[in-house]
């Protein structure tokens, strides 16, 4: 298992299409993909849980991967956010 905490730096936080570049990012890989955010988890593979989270920008997330491809995984993620989700 591996974990890394990033900040969601897009305007408008996690609404439909940044939440599915997201899914479609921790989809690529075998491992079990979510992130955590206060006391909930979500699981990242799902755009239903990505958006029942309602993140705002400015949210800090904490992403966890387990599996065979979890670093790859991780790294996929981290990035993805980082980058902005497309916006």
């Amino acid at each position: 298992m591996v974990s890394k905490k990033v900040t969601v730096k897009n305007p408008t936080g996690l609404h439909l299409r940044p939440a599915g570049i997201l899914c479609n990012e921790a989809v690529k890989y075998k491992s079990k993909v979510y992130f955590k955010y206060g006391d909930n988890e979500a699981n990242a593979k799902s755009v239903l849980s990505v958006l029942g989270a309602c993140i705002k920008s400015g949210t800090e997330l904490e992403f966890v991967c387990e599996g065979i491809d979890e670093e790859a995984a991780l790294a996929g993620v981290i990035h993805a956010v980082e980058s902005g989700l497309g916006e």
